[in-house]
């Protein structure tokens, strides 16, 4: 037992080194993504300054998207694994899950999973970050800028694992804070139209998490929901622009970057076990002036005096 420890240990280090002992022009990475969408796209332009200002501006990354679908995305893990990539940086819960299916060797690098312990995604060759966002402190503060909210609208995929895992923890804190909560669970694009127009009848507020479904249709949704007086409290940052009143999130661009450093010293030898599964802690309070006027909310509140506010 402990000759086979010992060599496990042993072709684990000569892989590190293989990948140290290469110039920086022949490494290969393959960048998988779940879909199109602002906050997935700064993640991977984030890793990829980190790679550059490293010293790896040289590295080949083939980036590749499946369009919100699952079989494609495992294709896409499959494809990158039959040519032999140095490494592979997967975007989103589905994306490593599609990748982690399709190899136990080859270093993985993930960010934007919202909850690598529940996805699966625990291994000796897989490292990276979480976009896990204060769940408490978003319904804090929308309690707080929203005066007298009671029920709040979840629209979700009921596909998505880090979606199940952020609906839980939303309705968890909704209970402790007293805010009411409707659900409304989807399974494609379409679905999502008639799911929302099913919740604005019944709610005072929309809440959105980082599911990648539903932000990637993130336009209607809060089009729809403006259009019926109800307002918006976004996931991620783009959303803003968008007609979303407020979000309290993550920038992506720095949980990407994060993620590149971590890939770094991978590439310099280091097993991806070695290093531990990090967050972003810094998170950014943004609001959408002209929505925020349109809902009346006072931006003079103590709780908002650090937000950004985009005019």
């Amino acid at each position: 037992m402990k000759n086979i420890k010992k060599l496990l240990i042993l072709l684990s280090v000569v892989g590190s080194v293989g990948i140290l002992a290469k110039n920086p022009k022949d490494i290969k990475i393959g960048a998988t993504q779940i879909v199109e969408h602002p906050s997935l796209d700064y993640a991977r332009k984030g890793f990829e300054r980190a790679l550059k200002d490293n010293g790896y501006a040289d590295v080949e990354i083939e980036v590749q998207n499946a369009q919100g679908d699952f079989a494609t995305a495992q294709l896409i893990g499959q494809g990158f694994v039959d040519k032999k990539k140095d490494m592979i940086f997967a975007i989103s819960t589905p994306s490593a899950q599609a990748v982690y299916n399709a190899t136990k060797d080859i270093p993985i690098l993930i960010t934007a999973v919202t909850d690598p312990k529940s996805a699966g995604l625990i291994g000796k060759n897989i490292t990276g970050t979480s976009d896990a966002l204060p769940i408490n402190q978003q319904l804090q503060l929308a309690k707080t800028v929203f005066k007298g909210l009671k029920k709040i609208g979840l629209i979700y995929n009921t596909s998505e694992q880090n979606s199940v895992v952020s609906i839980n923890q939303v309705k968890e804190e909704c209970k402790k804070l007293g805010i009411e909560f409707e659900e409304s669970g989807v399974t494609t694009v379409n679905d999502i139209a008639p799911a929302l127009d099913n919740l604005l009848s019944k709610v005072d507020l929309i809440f959105l998490t980082t599911d990648n479904l539903v932000i990637s249709a993130a336009a209607l949704v809060i089009e729809k929901a403006n259009r019926a007086n109800k307002p918006v409290f976004a996931a991620t940052e783009d959303q803003i622009p968008l007609g979303a009143v407020i979000t309290q999130t993550i920038d992506y661009e720095k949980l990407g970057y994060q993620t590149g450093e971590m890939a770094v010293k991978v590439l310099k030898g280091a097993a991806p076990s070695s290093i531990p599964i990090e967050t972003l802690k810094e998170t950014q309070v943004l609001i959408n002036k002209k929505v925020a006027e349109k809902y009346k909310i006072d931006l003079n509140l103590p709780e908002l005096k650090n937000a950004t506010v985009i005019e």
